[in-house]
């Protein structure tokens, strides 16, 4: 669905989880109560909770932190300005990364952001959905545009992973961790994502789009068709949650900066802080390559971020690909 300009202003109205009367809405909007009632009932579409009470009117369930691409601008510090071109956010899409996609490449050492109140068909790796229900999360995407070729890139997912996690450390306190290749883990639950798309040649240039999907209030609904153990920042943090254009604003300020950086600096100064984050080391897990499964314990990664699997004969193998979880049997 689309979201109508009298529904956003609806939910501006309504984003503060109190209660709005219809003749008030009604009044500030210039609309009849009916119209108010009809457009509110379209938002069943979003997944959007909501009270309908006579006598005191229309309020969400659980207040919500509309884009706001003036706040984000305001917290966006001098180094990542001069390398963004456009700031893109949207009430409602079928996917941030799919979007950029589509736009076409800028001039190089310019990115373009996509930012989404609602994905309708977010994407994780390997194709796995992406929930992404409506206002609460964070769903960016970015793309940069590299001289060098495909290979050259190797270890930016886990670059952006250890951004990722400085960012959620610093604004939030909480020590979070990184579940190779490059999925943000709180104790054990997945916190957020990272899908990497590239296209280009082998030996050069290459466009790079990097989509980021973070758990920041997920209600237990919305997160039942995940398929693992997962955990927002709301549930962490509770009422010190942080707001969400500030945590955008911090992310792009973490993340450009290092995508400016990287053709000529690659993955090596960062090998040893990833390594700090590592929350599988030393855990007996299982590697799923297509259709083959090996197990062993996780012996953290080698300089060029690849997984070190150390099997039961105590032979230690490294991987640049695979589906790693946990043995738990």
């Amino acid at each position: 669905m689309v979201l109508t300009t009298t529904q956003r202003k609806i939910l501006v109205a309504l984003s503060d989880g109190q209660f709005h009367s219809g003749s008030d809405l009604s009044e500030a909007l210039g609309i009849s109560r009916s119209a108010i009632c009809k457009q509110i009932n379209g938002l069943d579409g979003l997944g959007l909770k909501y009270s309908a009470i006579s006598g005191k009117g229309y309020r969400l369930l659980q207040p919500i932190e509309l884009l706001d691409e003036a706040t984000i601008r305001g917290h966006l510090g001098p180094e990542s300005v001069k390398y963004i071109s456009s700031i893109h956010c949207l009430d409602v899409i079928d996917s941030t990364n799919n979007y950029l996609l589509t736009q076409g490449q800028v001039q190089p050492a310019l990115s373009q952001i996509c930012l989404a109140e609602f994905q309708s068909a977010g994407r994780g790796r390997r194709g796995k959905q992406w929930v992404s229900p409506f206002g609460q999360n964070i769903y960016l995407s970015l793309s940069w545009q590299y001289f060098c070729g495909v290979t050259a890139l190797a270890g930016l997912s886990l670059g952006i992973g250890v951004c990722l996690v400085r960012v959620i450390r610093a604004l939030s306190g909480v020590e979070v961790g990184l579940k190779w290749p490059n999925d943000i883990f709180w104790q054990g639950k997945k916190l957020g994502g990272i899908l990497v798309e590239l296209s280009g040649d082998m030996e050069g240039p290459c466009a790079v789009v990097v989509g980021l999907g973070l758990n920041r209030a997920l209600s237990d609904d919305e997160g039942a068709t995940i398929d693992q153990e997962w955990v927002d920042l709301q549930r962490i943090l509770g009422e010190k949650n942080v707001p969400r254009n500030k945590l955008i604003a911090a992310l792009i300020n973490e993340l450009i900066p290092f995508m400016a950086a990287f053709e000529q600096e690659g993955i090596a100064a960062l090998i040893n802080e990833w390594r700090r984050y590592d929350c599988l080391v030393g855990q007996t897990a299982k590697l799923q390559l297509g259709h083959k499964v090996i197990s062993g314990t996780v012996s953290g990664i080698d300089d060029q971020g690849h997984l070190l699997l150390t099997q039961a004969n105590g032979e230690t193998q490294a991987y640049n690909s695979g589906e790693i979880s946990v043995d738990i049997a």
